[in-house]
């Protein structure tokens, strides 16, 4: 695994990042395609249909979405996460502490609950009382799921032999990342 000071041995063409809920896994997935010119992909918009319903055509969406040479996106969703990780050739895990995570996450839901914003195929978040009533409420599954990736991750490189797995512990190391990142496209 490497650390955030860690220089790649190649520069990627298929990236995943990885997080709990409210890390910021889209905002740097979105930021390292646009650094490295590659189409940008929300899973979420491929899993949710109307009403929150899983999409029947999320599986060949995502097989479809990870046969292409270049592409980034989350690392989410338990049945499409070993097809992802056996395609992709880095993998960022935002490892950051529960406070920041979620904090960010609780900001961003109450933020999209306010403003009413459209999320996924015309998707709303839910009332906020719904945290004290729904065991689905994105907070509750936020702080249910907060340590879900500390064992799974590490393995992750003894599992897929193509894949670097770069470990980022604080928005501060994400953003030096970034920069670093940055730089090397550039030249």
């Amino acid at each position: 695994m490497l650390a955030a000071s860690d220089r790649l041995p190649t520069l990627p063409q298929r990236v995943l990042v990885a997080g709990v809920s409210g890390a910021g896994k889209s905002t740097l997935s979105r930021r390292v395609a646009e650094l490295l010119g590659l189409p940008y992909t929300e899973l979420d918009s491929l899993f949710h249909g109307p009403n929150w319903e899983p999409r029947a055509d999320f599986l060949s969406d995502v097989e479809h979405l990870s046969s292409a040479p270049g592409w980034a996106t989350e690392w989410q969703y338990r049945q499409v996460r070993p097809l992802l990780a056996e395609r992709a050739q880095l993998l960022i895990w935002l490892d950051y502490p529960v406070r920041v995570s979620m904090s960010r996450l609780i900001r961003r839901t109450v933020r999209r609950r306010l403003r009413r914003e459209e999320l996924w195929n015309g998707n709303y978040e839910g009332p906020l009382w719904g945290i004290f009533t729904d065991d689905d409420h994105i907070i509750r599954w936020g702080w249910n799921t907060r340590h879900s990736l500390k064992k799974l991750v590490p393995t992750l490189e003894s599992k897929f032999p193509g894949l670097r797995v770069v470990r980022l512990t604080s928005p501060a190391e994400a953003e030096a990342w970034l920069g670093r990142l940055g730089q090397r496209v550039q030249g």
